[in-house]
């Protein structure tokens, strides 16, 4: 039985496609490597920014394999596995083990409002499935179903390899409690923050990391948020914090907020195409200008000489 502790920063990679929405290989590659050498803890692919809502089942195969390969055990790789259908999670996660992913990633089943009872065995028999680590993926404004602490708690005790939660979650309370309820009884379960502005609230109540969209394309921040936290340089980390928490205003410039990512990603310089995967759509000239304003004004771009 794996026993594997993630921690840290790990960004929810987003996937990289051609015209068509087929995967790019190259562009992927391109920013695979970037996240390792920025100094990244893992890397998740097939999140809510890697597009998995969108993707046929054979597409969400093909980028589990790719990426895992190209990783190639340079750092953890996470693989999204959440679905509507719980065949279908069996089936991803059981793909996902046989290319050798470290960990899946499970959001719970959006569309029907499940029972207690029916939420439980759909994560039982996910878990009775595979010997990877599963993490659980709490996101009730996708998913319209809170995962809460009791509730996680009862699966973490009955499932030794449920080993963690990403909380994208608008309450720090809810947060806190993970930590206290689950991480108390059980404290190897990793508990990271999804919104880019509750990673350094996470750390100091007791969490473990933060797996944020923004690391894509700034993992700086982040990055020096954990190690400011780690080290004991506070002030180090409150600076870092100031500046991601603006970060979450340039999602709001469009839902998705896919091609927002891939546009910063390309705005910071990352040599990729900012395709994305219908119903995403790409993101106009006028709100590439406000991102750029975003990102200027986070320090992560210099402002633009007036002409």
């Amino acid at each position: 039985m794996t026993t594997k502790k993630f921690q840290g920063v790990i960004p929810p990679v987003s996937i990289i496609v051609d015209e068509q929405g087929r995967l790019d290989k190259k562009g992927m590659a391109t920013v695979i490597d970037f996240l390792i050498e920025a100094g990244v803890d893992g890397l998740f692919f097939l999140g809510t920014g890697g597009e998995f809502s969108q993707m046929f089942l054979e597409e969400r195969k093909e980028v589990a394999s790719y990426t895992t390969e190209y990783v190639n055990g340079r750092v953890p790789v996470l693989i999204g596995t959440g679905s509507t259908n719980t065949r279908e999670v069996v089936l991803l996660s059981q793909h996902a083990e046989s290319v050798g992913a470290d960990a899946v990633v499970v959001i719970n089943p959006y569309y029907w409002n499940l029972t207690e009872e029916n939420l439980f065995a759909h994560y039982s028999e996910i878990a009775n499935s595979v010997h990877l680590p599963i993490l659980l993926y709490n996101f009730p404004t996708m998913s319209g179903q809170d995962l809460t602490p009791e509730f996680v708690l009862k699966l973490v005790d009955a499932h030794e390899n449920i080993v963690g939660i990403k909380e994208t979650v608008e309450s720090v309370a809810h947060i806190r409690d993970m930590i206290l309820t689950v991480k108390g009884k059980h404290p190897d379960f990793s508990v990271f923050s999804g919104f880019d502005d509750h990673f350094l609230q996470t750390l100091t109540l007791g969490g473990d990391g933060a797996i944020s969209a923004s690391v894509n394309f700034a993992p700086e921040l982040a990055l020096g948020i954990y190690k400011g936290f780690k080290e004991n340089r506070l002030d180090e980390a409150v600076a870092y914090h100031q500046r991601m928490a603006v970060l979450p205003t340039m999602y709001k410039l469009d839902s998705p907020f896919v091609s927002v990512v891939k546009e910063a990603m390309k705005l910071k310089g990352m040599d990729i195409s900012t395709n994305v995967l219908a119903p995403a759509r790409s993101l106009s000239a006028e709100k590439i200008e406000e991102l750029k304003k975003i990102l200027v004004q986070v320090d992560l771009l210099e402002s633009a000489p007036v002409k």
